[in-house]
């Protein structure tokens, strides 16, 4: 993340669900500055464990892929019933790509599960002390429903991050997935709250 940065030449605003989100926060913590702001979207330094578990389950799922992108909704339907489809399974496009067999398949590489980059490289303590560090405007959000992100998780959070806001917006761990909409509108909130008074400051 760091090369990226230094590319760009300025302190980005980073928005980062799940892997993503812990890396910007080791990022940031370890190296403060980094960011102009971090948006954390429904992870923090502590996760559920079976939550997680379950998370991996479904990135791990169909690795034969699947015939049609009717069956991935399925597939999505299934880890988040909750979850409000408009019916419209071309949306789903960008998140499986067909190959040259003629079925779909997930757009991340599975073997990626394989490597334990949780405890090799986002160790509990790791993340709590990074949390510690960080000044950036900080959003967490947290999807009200997620089995990922407990309340006690959230607001240990906040206590190390004085900088943090918390919202939570009713939706599981996918909260893009579930709600984009809504998603989207607290994103637009914090930058013009936060992040761009923080820079006339």
């Amino acid at each position: 993340m760091y090369a990226v940065v230094d590319t760009i030449g300025r302190p980005p605003v980073v928005v980062g669900a799940s892997l993503g989100g812990r890396t910007a926060l080791v990022a940031e913590g370890e190296r403060p500055g980094t960011t102009a702001g971090l948006v954390l979207v429904d992870i923090a330094p502590r996760v559920d464990a079976a939550g997680q578990a379950r998370v991996r389950a479904f990135m791990a799922g169909a690795p034969d892929g699947f015939s049609s992108l009717e069956e991935v909704a399925e597939a999505v339907n299934a880890y988040s019933p909750r979850r409000r489809g408009s019916g419209n399974v071309e949306g789903l496009r960008k998140n499986v790509r067909q190959r040259a067999d003629g079925r779909w398949y997930w757009h991340w590489d599975p073997r990626f599960l394989e490597a334990s980059t949780d405890e090799q490289n986002f160790a509990v303590d790791r993340l709590l002390r990074a949390a510690g560090n960080v000044s950036a405007p900080t959003m967490l959000v947290r999807g009200s429903r997620s089995d990922m992100v407990t309340a006690e998780a959230a607001n240990e959070l906040l206590q190390l991050v004085p900088s943090a806001r918390l919202v939570e917006v009713a939706a599981g761990h996918m909260i893009t997935g579930d709600d984009n909409d809504v998603f989207t509108s607290r994103l637009r909130d914090f930058l013009a709250e936060r992040v761009q008074r923080a820079d006339r400051v």
